[in-house]
């Protein structure tokens, strides 16, 4: 049973998968539902500090060299993009709200660790920033457990 906590954890730990996928697989694996939220909760929030102060630093590094360019390019554009769509959204008293709902709302490419870049590219305040990513983090863990629950009783 530790395995499965533990693959819990690292899949919320995977960007673009986070909590979306470690919480469904924490409770289709048979993990209680309240330590299932807290390992994916605790997993997907550990990244966000690095990510905060060391992503967007080590990504305008490596955006021209060789090999790793490309990617690094692409992961600043994602930030830059998802940065920008919250400040069209939403005003500067708005940020927090459309932050921790774009984290929220479990769609691919808007998680903690998206809205964490987007969040430093946009120069916030780190604690309003992660006030914001927990919010939407718990937010999601809701929304993905709820849809796992229901669809583990269906099929």
């Amino acid at each position: 049973m530790l395995k499965h906590y533990l693959i819990s954890f690292l899949i919320s730990m995977v960007p673009l998968i986070e909590l979306r996928g470690g919480l469904p697989y924490a409770l289709a694996s048979g993990i209680p539902t309240l330590p299932a939220y807290a390992v994916c909760v605790v997993g997907n929030m550990l990244p966000v500090p690095v990510i905060f102060f060391f992503a967007r630093k080590v990504l305008e590094w490596g955006k021209d060299k060789k090999f790793i360019g490309p990617f690094f390019s692409w992961c600043l554009k994602k930030g830059h993009r998802g940065g920008e769509k919250l400040r069209k959204k939403a005003s500067d008293k708005g940020l927090f709200l459309a932050l921790m709902l774009f984290v929220g709302i479990p769609i691919p490419g808007t998680g903690a660790w998206t809205g964490t870049l987007a969040a430093s590219i946009l120069d916030m305040d780190f604690k309003t920033s992660v006030l914001a990513v927990v919010l939407g983090v718990l937010l999601a863990a809701v929304i993905m457990g709820v849809g796992t629950m229901v669809g583990m009783k269906l099929f």
